[in-house]
């Protein structure tokens, strides 16, 4: 598969959250599918979010916001910004945090891509419920991580969940609603994504590894990147 097939690919998975999907997401998703379906109650993931955040963090995939909104910073001015490739999440999250008196630096972008030069250095990168939805292997997703740390400070963190497709325990609820997201609606791309690879892949990028199975989630947490060269 080329390059651009692979852009494609992703633009395909980021068009449906159109303002009409973002306006009831938090409701489908957090409320009801993190609790009911995939076992990973969002008050999980926010206490995830509340234990990593940096002063200088990047928010890769933040979908509405909600966890940016309702966490807690270390700092009363924290330096956040955004990258997705949907101008609709972008544009929701910068609402919800300027709400919060945060104004956020939107980019518009592929986790696969490497991160611009000029991105300067962040505490904290977070892809919360992102890895899933990306195409292709954890070899190729992997690459992402090795850009994300290229872009990390040595004592930073790079945290967030996905939703496995083996290695954690399905209910037949959702390993339906899995095959859904997979097949027709076209939202997940997790074929064969497993606890295994997730963790060689995040090892290649960096030396600490941490990876919680909660339901049919993996919540993570990397630390000391592996910087290219060294």
């Amino acid at each position: 598969m080329s390059a651009n097939a692979v852009t494609q690919a992703e633009k395909a998975g980021a068009a449906p959250y159109s303002r009409a999907l973002l306006s009831v997401y938090d409701t489908v998703v957090l409320r009801w599918s993190n609790t009911l379906v995939w076992r990973c109650p969002s008050e999980r993931l926010l206490a995830h979010y509340n234990s990593h955040l940096g002063d200088r963090h990047l928010d890769i995939g933040p979908g509405t916001g909600w966890y940016l909104q309702h966490a807690t910073y270390p700092t009363p001015n924290p330096m956040v910004a955004l990258l997705d490739l949907n101008p609709n999440t972008l544009q929701m999250t910068t609402a919800h945090l300027a709400d919060r008196g945060i104004t956020a630096a939107a980019h518009t972008g592929s986790i696969l891509a490497p991160l611009p030069k000029d991105s300067g250095v962040f505490d904290s990168v977070a892809a919360n419920f992102v890895l899933h939805c990306v195409p292709r292997t954890w070899t190729d997703k992997g690459r992402a991580f090795g850009h994300i740390a290229q872009v990390m400070a040595d004592d930073g963190v790079f945290f967030g969940s996905t939703i496995l497709d083996t290695g954690a325990h399905h209910t037949l609820l959702s390993r339906a609603l899995n095959s859904l997201y997979n097949g027709p609606i076209k939202l997940f791309h997790n074929r064969g994504n497993d606890l295994d690879g997730l963790h060689t892949a995040l090892a290649a990028a960096f030396e600490e590894v941490e990876i919680t199975i909660v339901g049919t989630v993996a919540v993570f947490a990397a630390r000391r990147p592996r910087r290219l060269g060294s």
